[in-house]
């Protein structure tokens, strides 16, 4: 990677994430758009354009604007890989006590990121934002008919599984406790989910405000079908494997059931013989459908289990925060102490 980490970095209020890969019709004019949104922000802050490796000049345009602009920090790596780890690229890089993460194509417009500050700073009980085109007042301009309709099937079928609606794109403030809190490990567009998910499992609550969603003016959309509804319906799967293993036992159950309604019939009717096959069928369907359920109740305790990792990650996390918090104040006064000694020595050097 072309970035290397700064540990004893100087906090800021915000930082700005923007994952990008081949947006060189956009990185300029999004990053010149981000700047103007920011220009009423009282505070200090930083823009972390993450360069997921690119291959139409994307980098060279950043390197360029960040040249000239000292707000502006460039992350980069030379492989493509995925939102997901642009993502936990630039959430590393980052040093704002609020981090805002917002699409290239500028999807959601940049005013929207002061709405999602506002919340942080005035509601002490929310820990994370999310800008959704879903709520009341939010809408969609101009976006495909596909990108729209399998978006709205998502998050329909998200907020059965999900105790909050909440909408999937990359849109979304945090304060700076809960990123360093979660262990991430998502690659691609499923961090979204990853997030939400872990932030809600260990306790943190999370607010939806209306934005709106524009279609792409310039550049390619880098939105997968495949990709998308795969990674939706895992999820679903992880949250509430029940809603799988369930449907798919009572499905199993109710043949069996009825299969032997009708073996059942023909006993009565004098056609049933000892060798038909049904026989066997029924009785395999019944003990499938049981075992099906029973993976379902097992699937559970593991979700349970899964949650509980979770809380061990998190407190790992601070405690681990809090060494190297207690570490540098020790550090500080023994670098202190001998500057004194030194200081003494200096003043009175016969003694």
């Amino acid at each position: 990677m072309s970035y290397t980490r700064r540990e004893n970095r100087s906090s800021m209020d915000l930082s700005i994430v923007i994952p990008m890969f081949n947006e060189a019709e956009n990185a300029e004019v999004t990053l010149r758009k981000v700047e103007e949104a920011l220009a009423s922000f009282p505070g200090t802050y930083e823009i972390i354009p993450v360069n997921d490796g690119s291959l139409d000049g994307t980098l060279e345009i950043l390197n360029k604007v960040a040249a000239r602009d000292s707000k502006i920090k460039v992350a980069s790596y030379p492989r493509n890989i995925g939102r997901g780890r642009a993502l936990r690229t630039g959430f590393k890089e980052s040093s704002g006590n609020m981090v805002v993460s917002i699409d290239a194509d500028l999807s959601f417009a940049p005013s929207h990121i002061l709405d999602v500050i506002n919340v942080l700073r005035n509601e002490p009980d929310i820990d994370f934002v999310l800008g959704s085109p879903y709520v009341p007042g939010g809408k969609m301009v101009n976006v495909p008919f596909i990108r729209l309709w399998i978006s709205k099937l998502g998050n329909m079928v998200l907020r059965h599984i999900m105790p909050v609606r909440y909408s999937t794109g990359v849109f979304r403030g945090y304060r700076r406790k809960v990123l360093d809190s979660l262990e991430l490990e998502s690659d691609d567009k499923e961090i979204h989910l990853e997030i939400l998910s872990k932030a809600l499992a260990v306790g943190y609550r999370v607010k939806e405000i209306p934005a709106t969603l524009t279609g792409r003016e310039r550049g390619k959309s880098k939105f997968k079908f495949k990709k998308t509804a795969l990674s939706h319906l895992a999820f679903s799967a992880f949250e509430k494997p029940m809603i799988v293993f369930g449907f798919i036992g009572l499905i199993i159950l109710l043949i069996g059931f009825l299969t032997g309604l009708y073996l059942t019939y023909l006993r009565f009717v004098g056609e049933l013989t000892a060798s038909r096959p049904l026989i066997t069928l029924a009785l395999l369907l019944i003990l499938g459908g049981i075992q099906m359920l029973s993976f379902g109740f097992i699937a559970i305790q593991i979700v349970s289990l899964r949650r509980e990792l979770f809380h061990v990650q998190k407190e790992n996390k601070e405690l681990e925060k809090e060494i190297k918090r207690l570490s540098f104040i020790e550090k500080t006064v023994m670098q202190d102490e001998a500057a004194k000694r030194d200081t003494m020595v200096q003043a009175n050097p016969l003694q």
